[in-house]
Formats: structure tokens, C-alpha cells, sequence
């Protein structure tokens, strides 16, 4: 009877195993994944080695939205950067400000040190389905500007939601 009983255990916590990993399985399939910060485009939001998780459900139920912090699926690397303008939106960015359809947008997420590195081009239509995306450390950010291009909706691949390690910095990403 002890034999049954230790053997029974074993099942229950190999069945708890089990479940537990198929799990993780599909919540790091289908809902929500990692993604290591490389290089510091996206300073002083996100750091260089930082991990995010980011949400991979996100748009399916809903259209990305300006200031998202985004990961974007390229054939060598994924990319994390903030969308600027939408599709259908004309940027422009002169005298150190930036303007979206002729209006001043606040960039409130930048500090004002770091809004005279974003140089100065535009006017630029965005296409539908595509969107204008830039790092906040504008002057090292390889983006829509200078070398990414604008961004399809289908390479958006998830939004970031939290900074989950280092431990000491866990937070939201806004």
C-alpha cells in the first residue's frame, strides 16, 4: 500500500510537470514572448541588455497606436522602437520640431536634449498599413529615418509591456 501511494505521488507530480511546461509552451508561442534590448537606440526608455516581455495578442484584437513601444520582425534581427506616425499621416521634422499633418507633436517621452538629434527630413506620406517608427535616442537610432524604412503591420510582431530583467528595474514600458 506505501508502494501505491509513493507511486501515485510521483504521477500527480509528474502530471503537475507536464501541464505546467505545455503551458509555458503556449504562452511563450502564442501570447507573449522575450525580447533582449540590443544597442542603446531606445535610451533612456529601455536600456542596452535589458530583457522585455512583450505581448504577442495585442494586434490581433486591436491597431497599434502612436508612442507604442514596438518589436518588429526583420530577416536578420528584431528591432525595438516607438511608432511616430500612423498610416495616412504626413511627418515632417524642421526648426527641431516634429510635425505630424502641419501640427507640432509633443514628444513629452524625450527629454529636450534628445529632440535635437532627430535631425531634420520629411515631408513624408505614410502608406496604409505602414507606419513611421523611431528609437528615443534619436541620434544613434537606426529607424524609419535612416535605414529601417517605414514598417509593414505585418512586421510588427508584439507590444513591450514590462521590463523584467534586470530584477532591480522591473517596470512597465510607456
Amino acid at each position: 500500500m506505501k508502494k501505491t501511494k509513493k507511486k501515485n505521488e510521483w504521477l500527480e507530480w509528474g502530471k503537475a510537470l507536464l501541464i505546467a511546461v505545455i503551458l509555458a509552451l503556449f504562452l511563450r508561442s502564442f501570447i507573449f514572448a522575450t525580447s533582449v534590448v540590443d544597442g542603446e537606440s531606445m535610451e533612456p526608455t529601455l536600456e542596452d541588455g535589458e530583457t522585455i516581455l512583450f505581448n504577442k495578442m495585442t494586434y490581433l484584437f486591436d491597431e497599434p497606436e502612436r508612442e507604442d513601444i514596438v518589436i518588429i520582425k526583420k530577416p536578420l534581427k528584431n528591432y525595438v522602437k516607438r511608432i511616430i506616425a500612423m498610416p495616412g499621416e504626413t511627418i515632417t521634422v524642421k526648426n527641431g520640431g516634429l510635425y505630424i499633418d502641419g501640427n507640432l507633436y509633443d514628444q513629452a517621452f524625450l527629454h529636450s536634449d534628445q529632440l535635437t538629434g532627430t535631425g531634420r527630413f520629411g515631408p513624408i506620406k505614410i502608406p496604409e498599413n505602414s507606419y513611421f517608427v523611431m528609437g528615443d535616442n534619436r541620434m544613434i537610432s537606426k529607424d524609419s529615418r535612416n535605414g529601417l524604412g517605414l514598417i509593414q503591420e505585418t512586421e510588427i510582431i508584439g507590444k513591450s509591456e514590462f521590463i523584467i530583467f534586470p530584477f532591480n528595474e522591473w517596470s512597465v514600458t510607456d
